[in-house]
């Protein structure tokens, strides 16, 4: 990408990508921690702070149990730090913990605020009220949604023909149900989407049902070009049709969003593992740079597209959040589960070798995320 026109996608997307980078992190960021804290509270442990991004406070203010609420310069994610934490990663700490636990009889409410004194399943319940307040917030979000606009017809229901488009010579026309596609059952539109995508200028039988008859048509998928979340190009293929959208009530909209969310998680879920194991590139790894622009491209399609992008996200964090990585909640929880099943905690030096490991896997997969941004942005 040549200098001037850099200069000028960034000037644009300052106006339009940053907040829309903001209000997307800033949202899944707040409820992701708000389900630590709340639980925490129902816990009874001392929340000392709850920030929204890192680094240098810009504003903020005390509530009446003393928890400071804070706005920080760096909007990149956020923390809740507990009584008896040594950092934000809720590392206890050690030195602190052995001197409570030598005054406890002396003072109990010191004992009882202290998330790392509390049962082991109070602290696990804390640790996991982040993650699936993401997943409550990305179901919410869905439901809204469907509710608002509609839920997709299925199967598919043909709402537009485009002129000249590959379903227009075929014979295709609005209002046709489309059953099958390349002897491949069609359930919903994306089954549709997927197998026409990849067979970009290869004929394809297509059966629809028309007045209470079904009928064939030979179609042969245009090639079109399309920008992925974080920018890179490529062709598919493409019928020109869009689907028919059909109100539905608040039940059936709660299940489509539980079902989307689902569908999501199983996703994400199926090409992490497959990463692990060797059978995925991690080259579809996003980072900030690939969120800024997705959230640019959602901002400039309509607040419902940006806000199924903050649906998105909060899922796939709430995901990440639970691999099993000491720094993440879900190292947090495997650590319980070392204590469950021993009976005690892991030892001191086992644990510090653990958070260390487990931030430096981070840290890790965050370059390799950056870098993927780079190579398709243009920008590397």
């Amino acid at each position: 990408m040549d200098m001037p026109a850099f200069i000028a996608n960034f000037l644009s997307w300052l106006g339009v990508g940053l907040p829309a980078f903001l209000f997307v992190i800033t949202l899944v960021v707040f409820i992701h921690e708000l389900g630590h804290f709340i639980v925490a509270r129902l816990c009874g442990v001392r929340v000392e702070t709850f920030s929204i991004g890192f680094g240098r406070e810009v504003i903020g203010f005390n509530d009446r149990k003393g928890t400071r609420w804070k706005l920080s310069w760096i909007p990149l994610g956020g923390y809740v730090k507990f009584f008896g934490d040594a950092d934000v990663s809720s590392r206890p700490n050690r030195k602190a913990l052995r001197d409570l636990q030598s005054h406890v009889s002396h003072d109990e409410d010191i004992e009882s605020g202290t998330l790392h004194l509390k049962p082991l399943y109070q602290r696990a319940l804390v640790a996991a009220a982040g993650p699936f307040a993401n997943f409550i917030l990305a179901i919410v979000i869905f439901t809204g949604v469907i509710l608002a606009v509609g839920k997709l017809a299925a199967p598919p229901v043909v709402e537009s023909v485009m002129p000249s488009s590959a379903a227009e010579i075929a014979g295709i026309k609005q209002g046709d149900m489309i059953r099958s596609v390349g002897g491949q059952t069609i359930q919903v539109f994306p089954d549709l989407q997927r197998i026409v995508g990849a067979n970009s200028g290869r004929p394809l039988h297509i059966i629809v049902t028309r007045d209470g008859r079904d009928i064939g048509f030979d179609v042969v998928p245009k090639p079109a070009d399309v920008t992925d979340a974080a920018g890179a190009k490529r062709s598919v293929g493409r019928l020109g049709i869009t689907d028919a959208t059909v109100s539905v009530g608040v039940i059936e909209a709660l299940k489509g969003g539980l079902d989307q969310t689902w569908f999501i998680i199983a996703q994400t879920g199926s090409y992490l593992g497959k990463i692990f194991i060797g059978r995925e590139s991690p080259d579809q790894l996003h980072g900030i740079l690939g969120i800024g622009a997705v959230s640019d491209q959602a901002a400039r399609v309509g607040f419902g597209a940006l806000l199924g992008l903050a649906g998105l996200m909060s899922v796939s964090i709430g995901l990440v959040n639970l691999l099993p990585i000491p720094v993440l909640d879900g190292g947090h929880l495997l650590y319980y589960a070392c204590e469950a099943v021993l009976g005690r905690p892991l030892g001191e030096r086992a644990q510090e070798v653990g958070f260390r490991l487990g931030l430096a896997f981070v840290l890790c997969l965050m370059l390799l995320a950056t870098f993927n941004d780079l190579v398709r942005l243009n920008l590397f």
